[in-house]
């Protein structure tokens, strides 16, 4: 699923115009990247959390020719799923 996709499905839930969807999805995306980059995390109860964290520097290769290359630090995400989502995508199988 994609953001067209997503939008789509949720102004059919919420009875709402995609528009309108598409700027509920942008200004969610917004929010959350903006409480990531202050160093926060978000915790959505039953769904999971986002949570910022330091990945190290460290060894890496360049896929083209080999070449070894140091990947520098930086931030990245880690999503911890919620307990709700866990037993609503186990009980789909």
């Amino acid at each position: 699923m994609n953001k067209t996709d997503l939008a789509n499905a949720l102004s059919e839930k919420m009875d709402i115009t995609q528009q309108e969807s598409l700027r509920f999805i942008g200004s969610l995306m917004e929010v959350i990247g903006e409480e990531l980059g202050n160093n926060g995390m978000i915790a959505l109860q039953g769904f999971g959390s986002l949570v910022p964290w330091k990945q190290k520097e460290r060894p890496g290769r360049n896929p083209q020719n080999g070449a070894p290359c140091t990947i520098r630090q930086r931030m990245s995400v880690k999503f911890r799923p919620g307990k709700f989502l866990l037993e609503s995508i186990n009980r789909q199988k």
